[in-house]
């Protein structure tokens, strides 16, 4: 500890990464860059279209031209840039399926580069969890898959493609939140798995990641006792300088999921665990999900610096991690100055790899089934989505299919809302079912089961997981952004 503290706070800031409310930076952002702020974060909520947020994100380099822009953007059903309207492009487990790795890093650059654009610099993604736990409840279609050799070779063709963009990327969530049925918004998972199961699922993606040349890794909220049985990961020397550090060999920034999730901020303090996270080898703290004001990062900033003038925090720790935070925003200048991003490919990538994930399963009796030629009847079955997705995302086929045939009309339920027959309604048209991950929720089970069982003609579509394939005809999309739909619908009209 030095003689003087007065820089302390400047430091402090140099590590935060805040969100804000509104669609132009508040005074209060603008006032902390000039003091030393490293970077923020945005969320749908700052978003309207790319040149509204390529003028906030000028704004903001006009008062720090190395300011990190983050955003979580994953171009699949997690998406902030396209929340308005859905993804224009399928996520991870639609790339996993159709497994070319080259089309993969050919869509992660065109995201890259529409975000280079729009000038942000850092994206949290990809998300390089292997879903091995089918009902996970907060990644499912958020990961490449169940098998970690190929949910590694597509993370590492996910940040090549990103970063050749120009803008970097950021593996999450370290060290693997795919064998869990929690979700660490609302409380802490527990990750049981022996080191040497660790090694071969879990880690295998991350190691990909950082032999890819990724930028920034950020942690999960898990308690994995083979790694360490007292702190969950973000928390823990032990997982983030030992294992990632020392013996992963990452030299980047390990940027925090967010510090006011309660999986962390119930037990130790939304600033509590702010400094122990820093202690233990973090050096970026994402929050603003939640907490989006100034207070919250004055309550940050105070804490670091207390905790470095008790001796809870070491000097040295902190000015490490604001040193990575600036080797990190001095890359994206580099990448923003050289041009790295180009141009977008002129081809819709993002469309065509949709229209390759999808997978379609027919009974021999249901041939004819396909295309539909008359209007349809959707009934599509909306579950209570994870806090990632954000509740203003559109999802589904029917405005689609309702555009492809005309005169196509759509009903859609939620748990308490489903009428005994689901599919009554249609009379003779042509009936659709639309689930999103049918196998965890058991009302939407059986509601289908009921459905069908008055139309055994009746086509399944599922949006989510495809772990259970049902109906005489089922199409599986891998995923429910605005590109998955758009593909379903073009397969059930025949019109590709």
């Amino acid at each position: 500890m030095t003689a003087s503290a007065g820089h302390l706070p400047a430091l402090a800031a140099a590590v935060l990464q805040p969100g804000f409310v509104g669609t132009t930076p508040p005074p209060w952002v603008c006032r902390w860059l000039g003091d030393g702020l490293g970077g923020v974060v945005l969320f749908a909520r700052n978003v309207v279209d790319p040149a509204q947020v390529a003028a906030l994100t000028a704004t903001l380099r006009a008062e720090r031209p190395d300011v990190i822009v983050a955003i979580d953007e994953e171009a699949g059903d997690v998406t902030r840039l396209e929340s308005v309207h859905g993804s224009s492009r399928p996520g991870n487990l639609a790339l996993g399926a159709v497994d070319d790795p080259e089309l993969t890093e050919a869509v992660a650059r065109d995201l890259g580069v529409e975000l280079a654009a729009t000038g942000v610099t850092l994206n949290y993604a990809p998300d390089a969890d292997v879903n091995s736990n089918p009902d996970n409840p907060v990644i499912g279609v958020r990961s490449f898959g169940a098998d970690p050799a190929l949910v590694a070779r597509h993370t590492a063709a996910w940040v090549r493609g990103l970063q050749a963009g120009g803008v970097a990327a950021c593996a999450k969530h370290f060290p693997g939140h795919g064998d869990t049925r929690v979700d660490s918004h609302h409380d802490l998972p527990r990750i049981t798995a022996d080191r040497d199961r660790l090694d071969a699922y879990e880690l295998a993606p991350f190691r990909a990641a950082v032999a890819a040349g990724v930028q920034a890794v950020m942690t999960g909220h898990l308690l994995v006792p083979a790694l360490d049985p007292q702190l969950p990961a973000t928390l823990s020397q032990r997982i983030l300088s030992g294992l990632l550090r020392d013996e992963m060999g990452f030299s980047g920034v390990v940027v925090t999921d967010a510090m006011e999730m309660r999986a962390v901020a119930d037990r130790y303090g939304f600033a509590g665990a702010t400094v122990r996270a820093l202690a233990a080898g973090a050096d970026a703290i994402c929050i603003g999900g939640e907490r989006a004001d100034e207070q919250a990062a004055i309550e940050l900033r105070d804490a670091i610096v207390a905790a470095v003038v008790s001796g809870e925090l070491p000097e040295e720790r902190l000015a490490e991690a604001a040193k990575r935070v600036g080797q990190l925003a001095a890359w994206t200048v580099a990448a923003r100055t050289a041009g790295s991003a180009g141009r977008r490919d002129a081809a819709d990538v993002g469309l065509v790899a949709a229209r390759r994930a999808v997978r379609v399963t027919a009974s021999r009796t249901a041939t004819d089934a396909l295309p539909l030629t008359r209007p349809a009847y959707v009934v599509e079955f909306e579950p209570l989505r994870n806090i990632a997705i954000g509740v203003e995302t559109p999802w589904g086929i029917g405005a689609p299919l309702g555009e492809l045939l005309p005169g196509t009309s759509t009903v859609r339920y939620a748990e308490p809302d489903v009428p005994a027959d689901p599919g009554a309604a249609a009379g003779t048209r042509p009936l659709v079912l639309v689930v999103r991950d049918l196998h965890r929720h058991d009302w939407m089970r059986s509601a289908v089961q009921r459905a069908l069982a008055a139309r055994p003609d009746a086509i399944v579509v599922e949006l989510g997981v495809p772990e259970l394939v049902t109906g005489s005809v089922h199409l599986a999309t891998h995923g429910a952004t605005r590109a998955s739909g758009w593909a379903a619908a073009e397969v059930l009209t025949g019109t590709r």
